[in-house]
């Protein structure tokens, strides 16, 4: 009979995702409520070291695939590894980060165990002994909950949506041969090409502030930089601003960007199109600057400013520093 709450954990050079603490944590609760452990799945090459950090957020055992056809990150490979450590150990629930790596991973993974995947969830609760899988629908215009008819009962979970709690366990390490054959592998990656500017990525960002159609160029987003840079943020942009060129395609929220759920969002000409609010309606807090006062942002936003971003995100961003000098 299928038993365990199960993650699959998300490391990067070596390091973990913030992601991977919030799973655990989500996942320990869950359990908890079920009376069942907390598993966790780590693959890559040269990872059992930090194995046990997971430990640190409510993880009972993690089995660890190190081996370099793991590493980097390959979609055949890993949902290989996956599939294999979780048909030898029939979880009841087995839960991913909704990150890019985390959406490519947990479709192929459901593929290969035949059974359903709920994506990009908001909240997810036990009831009747079974898993509640709640999701934004219709761009988020609705929330849908999905149940599961079959086994592990799987979805992924937006990041910074759950809190990443510390809950001791013993975080017990079981190394697995993940069974690869190089022969099956159908795509190996030649060359990885990083952001050299090191920020934050805006998937696990904390604070946002982010730029569209009204910044009117690139060269408008040198005010967004500096109130980033006081307040410790990343600078995101609407589809309109990356369609014109002003910012790169990995600074793009919405539908069609990444999505978003940061402790702040700033909203700086932006209009605020469905698809737009598709990738950061879940923020806590939102701030939203645009001279049009009909904008349908400012239906949306905590706090509203309708004037020139041009005179208020300096203003801004001076009585910022104040703050935090």
């Amino acid at each position: 009979m299928a038993k365990g709450v199960w993650i699959v954990a998300e490391q990067r050079d070596g390091a973990f995702r913030k992601i991977s603490f919030e799973l655990a944590s989500t996942a320990r609760k869950l359990a908890d409520e079920l009376g069942e452990e907390v598993g966790a799945v780590l693959l890559g090459s040269g990872v059992e070291g930090i194995a046990g950090e997971l430990g640190k957020y409510g993880v009972d055992k993690v089995f660890v695939a190190d081996d370099a056809a793991l590493e980097p990150y390959t979609t055949d490979a890993h949902a290989a590894a996956v599939a294999k450590i979780v048909k030898e150990n029939d979880p009841s629930i087995l839960l991913f980060g909704a990150s890019a790596q985390g959406k490519d991973l947990s479709a192929r993974v459901a593929g290969k165990l035949a059974t359903g995947l709920a994506t990009d969830c908001t909240e997810v609760k036990i009831d009747g002994g079974k898993l509640v899988a709640v999701r934004p629908m219709y761009a988020g215009k609705c929330y849908g909950e999905v149940v599961f008819s079959a086994f592990p009962q799987m979805a992924s979970l937006r990041p910074n949506v759950f809190p990443a709690v510390e809950n001791a366990k013993a975080g017990a390490v079981t190394k697995f041969d993940a069974g690869l054959d190089a022969s099956q592998l159908k795509t190996k990656v030649v060359e990885v090409q990083k952001d050299a500017s090191g920020k934050i990525d805006l998937t696990e960002a904390m604070v946002i502030v982010s730029g569209g159609r009204g910044m009117g160029g690139a060269e408008g987003y040198a005010c967004l930089e500096e109130l980033a840079n006081v307040l410790g943020a990343t600078v995101g942009a609407s589809r309109a601003a990356v369609d014109s060129g002003w910012r790169p395609q990995a600074d793009q929220v919405g539908q069609t960007g990444k999505v978003v759920s940061p402790n702040l969002y700033v909203a700086c000409g932006i209009s605020g199109a469905i698809q737009h609010l598709a990738g950061m309606s879940s923020s806590k807090f939102i701030v939203a600057v645009n001279k049009d006062e009909e904008a349908p942002i400012f239906a949306k936003a905590d706090y509203g400013i309708v004037d020139d971003l041009f005179k208020v995100i300096p203003e801004l961003a001076k009585e910022c520093k104040k703050l935090v000098g």
